[in-house]
């Protein structure tokens, strides 16, 4: 294969990476179609559902509080966001952006396979199957950040925030905008952090990252990744700052033990 992809001239590879970006286009164009005719659904039974107190994860922490002495119960009774839609426009724009956003992050695996089929030739051996797990392990991890994304940290959050109020004469009318860029940014974020460990493991492949690194620096670790679930979710109950903290502490640990051991000196 890498023969034959050093025998074809530029314009043949130009013509090749031409077909394969007309496929990838086809592809997001036809999932973005199909989300566009299903996105008022997905808007009610997904996108919204964090807005009502029946949603999982407030389910989960009622009967979790409720089983553990001393901590404050977690009440679902009576919560709910309503949205209002300050611009003519706005709600058919996000309806197009959320069905192209959605279609790209669902069809990004099948985008990078069509790319990888035109790159995949002028690789050796060695370097596909390292490329193979990285592909698999960075979609994994990926989709996994989104799913903790959209089950624990975007529904801690708009709870918290939703609840907020500076003064009682100030009532809180969120937009769908607002609501929509919190969405989203918040599971980009936690799709990008879960990418740690891949990052971990291909800094320790090339020789810049060891084990070692993370036991020597765990207590700075620790206080950061604190500060960090506080940034993402502004509140000031422990149990659900430890609820976000938890799952980024485990992708910490989790790269350490993707990281080779630092060689032993030899004297």
């Amino acid at each position: 294969m890498a023969g034959q992809l050093q025998e074809m001239s530029f314009w043949d590879h130009l013509d090749a990476l031409r077909g394969v970006l007309v496929k990838m286009a086809v592809v997001l164009v036809v999932v973005a179609v199909a989300l566009f005719a299903l996105m008022p659904r997905i808007f009610d039974g997904v996108i919204l559902a964090p807005c009502r107190g029946d949603f999982v994860l407030y389910r989960l922490f009622a009967s979790l509080t409720a089983a553990i002495p001393g901590v404050p119960t977690f009440s679902t009774e009576g919560f709910h966001v309503d949205l209002i839609n300050i611009q003519l426009a706005s709600q058919f724009f996000i309806h197009m952006s959320t069905s192209f956003y959605l279609a790209l992050v669902l069809s990004f695996p099948v985008l990078v396979y069509l790319l990888w089929t035109f790159v995949a030739p002028a690789l050796y051996p060695s370097e596909k199957r390292g490329v193979k797990v990285a592909f698999c392990m960075g979609n994994v991890m990926f989709y996994l950040g989104m799913a903790v994304g959209y089950f624990v940290v975007f529904p801690v959050t708009l709870r918290f925030l939703a609840d907020y109020h500076v003064s009682a004469m100030v009532p809180n009318q969120i937009s769908l905008d607002s609501y929509i860029d919190t969405f989203m940014m918040l599971l980009l974020v936690m799709g990008v952090i879960f990418e740690l460990p891949l990052l971990s493991w291909l800094l320790g492949n090339v020789g810049l990252l060891h084990r070692e690194f993370f036991a020597r620096y765990r207590r700075h670790a620790v206080v950061g990744l604190l500060v960090l679930a506080a940034f993402i979710t502004p509140t000031g109950d422990p149990f659900t700052l430890t609820i976000v903290f938890l799952p980024i502490y485990v992708l910490y640990e989790f790269s350490a033990l993707l990281v080779k051991p630092q060689p032993a000196i030899e004297e």
